[in-house]
């Protein structure tokens, strides 16, 4: 059922909140880190009673950050994707464990969403350039829409190999990359022996355990009123994604003053940037199935969205259309008012 906060006496968090995030000190033994990997900003927070082991943890997360990179990114022609791009239009593409394991993934989301998260929108998604304000002409687009279909990547178990049964076909796992890779690097810290941690990818973000005796506060952004907020989530052993409208887009001018947004969320059924929402923000117990669900709502829009997460236990969620309005699932409208954050990351 599709519920709206509107009576803040019903949030658990204050979805009303406006301003600036407070800046945070971190007291001594808090470890930072920050790179720039997989296209965006890849942050580490970890507390550790040893300066030297909580920077080699730090530094072994930023390396399995790389690790995921080459392995994954479409953008690099060593890549393991990268080679099955290449291949297997032509014939079937051995892949590795971890790759067929993420393929198959895939599928299931794409099945569970009807087709809302379909990793071959690839085959569209490529035209695209925000950077130059660059779409593909209609003509273009439907041509290539013609290779888009998760049901056309064949995934052969036995002899763990991919193939595109239609030409023109590729794939693009940006849809839960960094979600997984926030995932993994949770699971290293755990091995490491780190007990209190945050680790965010761009949108995509995991928390390991609580701040030492404090929640951890993300601040979901306002995703028309640039360094504001409207929502602080405290956040425990879970993971968060938002997908916006306004990371990677550009607004192209119309007729009678009409604007049209072209982001790099796409509709793989149309092609095409979806309209009814701004943001979406899932909360789950994992980042590779936060980042697919905030993607798959996105494309289905609150109603369908939220009927989706109504069939998944574990999961909820914060969606702003594009009226401005709030849609959030029953989980955060009935628990509590939040309280002001000592301190809180602004989430994409």
């Amino acid at each position: 059922m599709l519920q709206t906060a509107q009576d803040p006496s019903q949030r658990r968090f204050d979805f009303t909140r406006r301003g600036t995030p407070p800046a945070g000190t971190a007291p001594t033994g808090w470890i930072r880190r920050e790179e720039a990997i997989m296209g965006t900003a890849i942050s580490v927070e970890l507390w550790s009673d040893d300066a030297k082991s909580g920077t080699a943890a730090a530094a072994a997360v930023m390396g399995e950050m790389h690790r995921i990179d080459r392995r994954m990114s479409p953008h690099k022609a060593s890549s393991e994707l990268s080679r099955i791009n290449q291949g297997a239009g032509v014939r079937p593409v051995p892949c590795g464990e971890e790759m067929f394991r993420l393929l198959t993934r895939a599928q299931e989301f794409a099945e569970l969403s009807r087709g809302a998260f379909d990793i071959t929108y690839a085959a569209v998604g490529h035209l695209y350039d925000y950077r130059a304000g660059v779409r593909p002409d209609d003509a273009t687009l439907e041509a290539a829409r013609a290779a888009v279909g998760w049901r056309q990547l064949e995934l052969d178990v036995r002899a763990r190999t991919v193939r595109f049964q239609r030409p023109g076909m590729r794939i693009d796992l940006g849809g839960f990359a960094k979600g997984y890779a926030v995932d993994n690097a949770i699971a290293l810290l755990r091995q490491l022996g780190i007990r209190h941690a945050y680790v965010a990818a761009g949108g995509d973000s995991r928390v390991l355990g609580d701040r030492r005796g404090r929640p951890w506060t993300v601040a979901i952004r306002d995703p028309r009123r640039p360094g504001e907020v409207i929502a602080v989530l405290p956040l425990e052993d879970t993971a968060i994604s938002t997908s916006g409208d306004y990371e990677r887009y550009f607004d192209e001018p119309g007729p009678a003053g009409q604007v049209t947004r072209h982001h790099h969320l796409i509709d793989p059924a149309t092609g095409r940037s979806p309209r009814d929402v701004t943001s979406v923000t899932i909360l789950a117990p994992d980042g590779l199935t936060a980042e697919a669900l905030s993607k798959s709502v996105f494309v289905l829009g609150p109603t369908r969205g939220l009927e989706l997460l109504e069939t998944i236990p574990g999961v909820d969620a914060v969606i702003i259309d594009s009226r401005g309005r709030l849609h959030a699932t029953p989980g955060l409208l009935h628990a509590g008012q939040a309280g002001t954050p000592d301190q809180q990351g602004e989430h994409a």
